[in-house]
């Protein structure tokens, strides 16, 4: 058995030329160009994609190999896998040729081999570079132009693949820094098998998910849950980017927004253990995707407003000159194009390279005193207790109960709310889970209000621009009366927020 650790970029065909440059100046030990043929295998109730165990057979000059990769671990495009490789003499697959500890306990090999049928095919040909690095790693470097086919049905491959056959795994980041420098890469979690049992199901893609909370057993020390979180996070972000590259699904970006968000507060959270100079670095060019991504926030509220020509501002007078204004503001935003450069920009793919790495490499250990140390490998609980404690005196803090706050209040105090509710979901599964959403709801519900306060912002910032003191004077009303019945409604569910009982100790 080996294990197969690979990062995967998707490319476009032009990005062959840029790759070629960058060969020229590396160390190559060895190339070759050969045509791939590769059939997967599966029952016709998938167990093998049930176990995510993928079973295909390579055809390459007159050699037959038979692959078996069993589960393994993706974070950010770098893929871990146990790999068992046979010869064998023709397509056929025989799964008798691996060891019978490759397969997961109580598996049924025999049942599975009378019905393995094959599923997809793979077709490509390989470009293959074996790249000696500084530190003596050797890296096999592969870019693959073909297809993926099933029931008649094909999709493209355009793929770099980074595999270290010796040495450490800091090298495979160190070259695909070098490769991504001038951009035109994406880190890819798609691996060819997902994308064929994809085609062969007619599978249109992934459906935008909202972030979801942690999930931990309760036995996790701190410094297990903090990497769960960043992981967590992290695999949300490719999930959605990976739509949003497929289909330009607007509400991908904003969940891509949210895994920023959570990693972020994460660091912040646990800083009180990991100094802030070990992801001083990491956390500047998180601020600098998240300014990227700004501009969604005014989208929203653009979106609610122009939604049916205008359909929110019906009774204004002025509406037809304020939804050619508006449109006037959105044909400004960035487009779906700008969005498809950014996530296959340098800074990009660097940030996610960097991550993985600080994250493999367990990069803040370096930073720790043996105080840190003893205190990350404490169980979680204790420390999500009082976290959590920490950040409700701070919602208490900004939202007191006896204090009226108006529209600008509210909007100010939006980052710390969405911070308060993010640091929740690292910690969320140690809870019951009943008591943890009813505690949640109103502070969720205050949230999507000064959400609703905000996407009226657009309309506030147009006052200037009526020529017409009626029509503005009417606006400034229908301002006032949205922003009154929004905010004795957030007054209502703050005081019913603040008068629940913590659901921690």
């Amino acid at each position: 058995m080996e294990t197969e650790i690979e990062l995967k970029f998707f490319v476009s065909p032009e990005f062959s030329s840029q790759l070629l440059k960058k060969i020229a100046e590396a160390k190559v030990l060895q190339q070759s160009r050969r045509e791939l043929g590769n059939v997967y295998f599966d029952t016709p109730d998938q167990i093998l994609r049930q176990y995510d165990i993928g079973l295909r057979v390579r055809r390459f000059d007159d050699v037959f190999v038979q692959t078996l990769k069993t589960a393994g671990r993706v974070v950010a495009g770098l893929h871990q896998r146990p790999e068992y490789n046979a010869e064998t003499k023709s397509t056929d697959p025989d799964l008798f040729l691996h060891p019978a500890d490759a397969w997961p306990e109580g598996f049924d090999v025999e049942r599975t081999q009378q019905q393995l049928m094959p599923l997809f095919s793979t077709d490509f040909v390989r470009q293959q570079w074996l790249v000696a690095m500084p530190d003596g790693s050797q890296v096999e470097l592969a870019f693959d132009q073909g297809e993926v086919s099933a029931n008649g049905e094909t999709s493209p491959i355009c793929e770099v693949e980074l595999e270290l056959k010796s040495g450490q795994t800091e090298a495979l980041f160190t070259l695909a820094r070098e490769l991504c420098a001038d951009g035109g890469m994406r880190l890819g979690n798609l691996s060819k098998a997902a994308r064929g049992y994809r085609l062969a199901a007619g599978y249109q893609g992934d459906q935008v998910t909202m972030l979801a909370p942690v999930e931990l057993d309760g036995h996790e020390s701190v410094e297990t849950v903090f990497v769960k979180t960043l992981e967590h996070a992290l695999e949300h972000w490719h999930y959605h980017e990976q739509i949003f590259a497929e289909r330009q699904e607007p509400a991908a970006l904003g969940q891509i927004q949210q895994a920023l968000g959570l990693i972020r507060q994460t660091l912040v959270t646990f800083g009180g253990m990991i100094p802030r100079r070990a992801s001083a670095l990491l956390r500047q060019e998180l601020q600098w995707l998240e300014g990227e991504l700004d501009w969604l926030g005014d989208a929203a509220g653009l979106d609610y407003l122009l939604a049916e020509k205008g359909h929110a501002l019906k009774k204004l007078n002025a509406r037809k000159q304020l939804v050619k204004q508006l449109e006037a503001i959105e044909a400004d935003l960035p487009d779906d194009n700008e969005m498809l450069l950014l996530i296959s920009s340098a800074r990009y793919c660097g940030l996610l390279l960097d991550l993985s790495r600080w994250l493999l490499s367990r990069g803040w250990q370096p930073f720790l005193d043996d105080k840190s140390r003893a205190r990350l490998a404490e169980p979680v609980k204790g420390f999500a207790d009082n976290m959590l404690a920490r950040s409700w005196q701070e919602l208490l803090d900004v939202f007191p109960a006896e204090r009226q706050l108006n529209r600008v209040d509210y909007l100010d105090q939006q980052p710390r709310l969405i911070r308060n509710l993010m640091s929740g979901l690292s910690f969320a599964s140690l809870y019951e889970e009943e008591k943890r959403l009813a505690f949640r709801m109103p502070w969720l519900d205050l949230l999507q209000g000064i959400e609703d306060l905000r996407h009226l912002e657009p309309i506030r910032q147009l006052l200037d621009q009526q020529e017409d003191e009626e029509d503005r004077s009417q606006i400034e009303k229908w301002l006032q009366r949205k922003e009154e019945s929004l905010i004795h409604a957030m007054d209502q569910t703050r005081q019913m927020g603040i008068e629940l009982i913590p659901y921690w100790p």
